[in-house]
């Protein structure tokens, strides 16, 4: 079960569409939208949100924009100090300077950072806090999309995409990426410069007529892959496809993208609609994480692809979203690094879908090629975070802990998410750490503990489900077996001790009074007369068929005599006699078979009709003298000394039920064996004794217990005058 996350969340005055927290400063947070062009009363704006604390988010200052042009379509900042934050937009011109072939739809903006809070030291000297001007300024404005030919225009900045900055020469590679437009384009360029002005355009990308990026991603090979400064590997995703290449800064070269991987055509028999790529992120030059759409709104998969050093790529791992997420909307990534870097390390994914929950999810991965034990993990998943669709997704920038002199402090990322309906939400999710590999190495801070991933999870719970099922199974078949409601397959009730046994193996038995379970002497004493029956009837039919055996034995050999040693004639006459001797024998194994089976037949027919007479004439007797008893204790007082008694024992030799009257005294001596009245029995002895007499068909139901009242039972005959003698003093 994952932890509890935090969260705080803040209504702005306009719907939100982007959002971007300060790669340094993750206590900032920059969102941007608005009602667009025209009269509708909501403004455009870029708001500067304090993110600082877990549970309350506050604005910091506005930008506010002009209501005649388009809202903020994407967001992301550029660079910052301790004082201030630079952001790159995009924002298009009015309707009427796009007409007139003018569209800057590229600007950046400077907001001042608020001034730290004061220590008590310093305010003690004297230095009081300063005041916060919430100074904004824009600093410039560019058109760099090709200009559209179309007779309505309506091509807007959907993706603006920076790079990190390279540590080396702090160059920093942008993109942006065309929306609605009629020919795709994608646009790289510089992003150090001071502001989009100038001949600063490093590539551009088209993309055909009707073709447009999904999405857009940057990383820096500097670092990874020993590669001269500003050396960049870009990558983009259509609906259908995926394409990477390198470029270098500064050297305004044409790049050659390469088709790393195209969806497949669906089979000509499964219809037409193939998933779609949504999103895409790096993970280290050589792995990207792809957003893909199921078609007909039945779901979304995570995608691991691995690209070569020529850019052709693989899928080598994939996981599927919750079912709840039909279809996603948006995706965020951030590394959760190391210092120094160590061999595994774990990215966390959050994945947006249109029923407004969000899916946060781990991969613990190599740092390097070959990418061979990739681990996908869900973490949690936040449902109904808007009340309107999720517009956008922004983790902070996770850096190695700084230690103080006592101790590391905890260390968390931030989760941001915008929607329409003007809200914005920070989740705060808490890092733990885990033992370095190795002791001179410095521990690293983790989202999921690294471990087995979902799949095998989910195989190890399967498992030990399946053998949960089995040895319920097995217990209950024992259970029934004991009991007797069940047959004899495992030998059960040999596992036992007889006294164990006997308080288990209670007969079930049904609303109407019968019982499931047959009585054991009535099975055992039938299927010893069949058993001696079926003896018989085939001790008859072996001496009739060896006699048979032995008469055709003769006759052939007879014959065989006749043809080796007579002429032709006779030998022909003995065969004929044989052929009548053979066809004699089968005539009468024939009409041997039919007495056998007139003989079984008939045996188990007078079988079945003793047993019916014996037990029918049993019922009889014992229950005529249950209704003796029972008018007899109507004429006299029950507690009178000179009352006969009706004593029934169940005969263990016989298996019968045997009954009879007697009078205090009157018994013979012998074993003695205690018999009680049937008001003394105990509730489970009651149940026993009246399934018994059930069994024996001398007692129903419907007549009640009324008729039992006062009648002594035992167990014993041979002790049951000295038992009632015992009993009545």
């Amino acid at each position: 079960m994952s932890p509890a996350v935090a969260s705080a969340k803040l209504t702005l005055s306009y719907p939100l569409y982007a959002s971007d927290f300060d790669p340094q400063n993750d206590n900032f947070l920059l969102v941007g939208g608005g009602g667009g062009e025209g009269r509708t009363g909501v403004g455009n704006k870029i708001t500067l949100i304090n993110s600082s604390r877990k549970h309350t988010i506050s604005e910091v200052v506005d930008i506010d924009l002009s209501r005649d042009e388009d809202s903020v379509t994407s967001l992301a900042i550029a660079s910052s100090t301790a004082s201030s934050v630079t952001a790159f937009a995009g924002i298009n011109s009015s309707q009427a300077d796009q007409n007139a072939g003018k569209n800057d739809h590229l600007r950046s903006f400077r907001l001042e950072y608020p001034p730290p809070k004061r220590t008590d030291a310093e305010e003690s000297k004297g230095q009081g806090a300063q005041a916060y001007k919430g100074q904004t300024a824009a600093l410039g404005r560019a058109s760099l999309f090709t200009p559209s030919t179309a007779p309505k225009k309506e091509t807007y900045q959907r993706v603006t995409r920076l790079s990190r900055p390279c540590k080396i020469n702090g160059g920093q590679l942008g993109a942006i990426a065309t929306g609605l437009a009629s020919k795709g384009e994608v646009v790289l360029f510089d992003a150090k410069t001071n502001g989009p002005m100038g001949p600063w355009v490093e590539a551009r990308i088209p993309l055909g007529q009707g073709v447009e990026a999904a999405d857009v991603d940057i990383i820096g090979l500097n670092d990874n892959e020993g590669s001269p400064p500003g050396n960049f590997a870009v990558a983009y995703c259509t609906d259908y496809e995926v394409h990477a290449f390198s470029m270098t800064l500064k050297q305004h070269s044409t790049p050659e993208p390469r088709l790393s991987y195209g969806e497949p055509h669906p089979d000509v028999f499964a219809g037409k609609a193939r998933p779609k790529f949504r999103s895409l992120r790096f993970i280290t030059p050589h792995l990207l994480l792809l957003l893909q759409n199921r078609p007909n709104r039945q779901g979304a998969d995570l995608l691991l692809f691995e690209l070569s050093s020529s850019f052709q790529g693989k899928i080598v791992g994939r996981k599927s979203l919750h079912r709840g997420i039909n279809a996603a909307t948006a995706l965020s990534v951030t590394h959760l690094t190391s210092s120094p870097p160590s061999e595994s390390n774990q990215l966390v994914a959050a994945v947006a879908g249109q029923d407004t929950s969000i899916e946060t999810v781990t991969i613990e991965h190599p740092s390097s090629p070959p990418y061979r034990s990739l681990k996908f993990k869900s973490h949690t998943l936040l449902r109904s975070v808007h009340p309107q669709q999720i517009t956008s997704l922004s983790f902070s920038v996770s850096s190695p802990p700084v230690a103080t002199e006592f101790s590391v402090p905890p260390q968390y990322i931030k989760l941001a998410s915008t929607s329409i309906a003007s809200t914005v939400v920070v989740h705060t999710f808490p890092l733990f750490p885990i033992p370095p590999a190795q002791k001179s190495a410095k521990r690293r801070y983790v989202l999921t503990p690294p471990g087995r991933s979902d799949a095998a999870t989910m195989g190890l719970s399967i498992l030990f489900s399946a053998l949960a099922i089995a040895l319920g199974a097995f217990f209950l078949q024992a259970f029934t077996e004991i009991r007797g409601g069940s047959p004899d397959y495992l030998g059960a009730k040999g596992w036992l001790s007889q006294r164990v046994h006997d308080y288990i193996a209670i007969p079930y038995i049904l609303e109407n009074g019968t019982s499931i379970a047959p009585s054991t002497t009535a099975i055992s004493t039938l299927s010893d007369s069949a058993s001696q029956s079926a003896s018989s009837i085939a001790d008859q039919v072996t001496n009739t068929l060896s006699d048979l055996t032995s008469s055709i034995s003769n006759t052939a050999a007879t014959a065989a005599k006749e043809i080796l040693y007579d002429t032709p004639e006779e030998a022909k006459a003995a065969v004929s006699s044989a052929l009548d001797a053979a066809s004699s024998a089968v005539s009468e194994l024939h009409a041997a078979s039919e007495a056998c089976s007139a003989t079984a037949s008939s045996s188990m027919t007078s079988l079945s009709s003793s047993a019916a007479s014996r037990a029918s004439a049993a019922s009889h007797h014992v229950r005529d003298l249950l209704s003796r008893h029972y008018e007899y204790r109507q004429q006299h007082l029950p507690d009178s000394d000179d009352v006969h008694h009706m004593v029934i024992h169940d005969d263990e030799a016989s298996g019968k039920l045997k009954a009879g009257f007697h009078r205090p005294g009157a018994g013979e001596g012998g074993d003695e064996a205690k018999v009680r009245r049937f008001e003394e029995l105990s509730q489970r002895e009651k149940e026993l004794w009246k399934q018994r007499l059930r069994e024996a068909g001398v007692w129903a139901v419907d007549e009640g217990e009324a008729v039992l009242k006062g009648v002594f039972f035992g167990s014993v005959a041979g002790a049951v005058g000295a038992a009632v003698r015992g009993a009545m003093g």
